[in-house]
């Protein structure tokens, strides 16, 4: 990993109750959850889940919203969901996902075939709704063989 190539670092979803979407992006996602304890404990403003080595989703409470101030109208931003957040897993990663959300009840849309995306087109993707309403895509590509 280097530091000077731009990459995707973090995105911030607005939840309700950062220790139960922490629990969801852990057993539903597969996520790895950062700082919940120090939320509980409050020592952090909100906890996160690891997507991988260089990203996370940041999993802030809508009550920090009033200190969100670096931008007129930031403060509006609560409750204001992105489209969605696009998880590009391996087949096997991806298939686990798909088990894990149908074993726990959440609705999954069909699984779509060549959409397109930052690595070309992907082999098979579908979405999902995390507790709060944020929308997720899921999906892999298949590995091409280096020149």
């Amino acid at each position: 990993m280097t530091n000077n190539t731009t990459r995707l670092d973090h995105v911030v979803l607005w939840v309700t109750d950062p220790v139960a979407a922490a629990v969801f992006y852990d057993t539903a996602v597969g996520l790895e959850p950062i700082n919940v304890a120090e939320f509980v404990q409050g020592t952090v403003s909100f906890p996160s889940a690891r997507v991988n080595e260089e990203t996370i989703l940041d999993l802030a409470p809508k009550t920090l919203a009033e200190r969100m101030r670096m931008l007129p109208g930031s403060v509006d931003s609560a409750g204001h969901p992105v489209n969605h957040v696009c998880l590009s897993l391996p087949a096997d990663a991806f298939d686990a996902l798909r088990s894990r959300l149908e074993d726990q009840d959440v609705p999954v849309s069909d699984i779509d075939h060549g959409l397109s995306g930052a690595r070309g087109n992907a082999t098979r993707s579908f979405y999902f709704r995390d507790p709060d309403g944020n929308v997720f895509e899921a999906r892999h590509y298949d590995e091409q063989p280096r020149p």
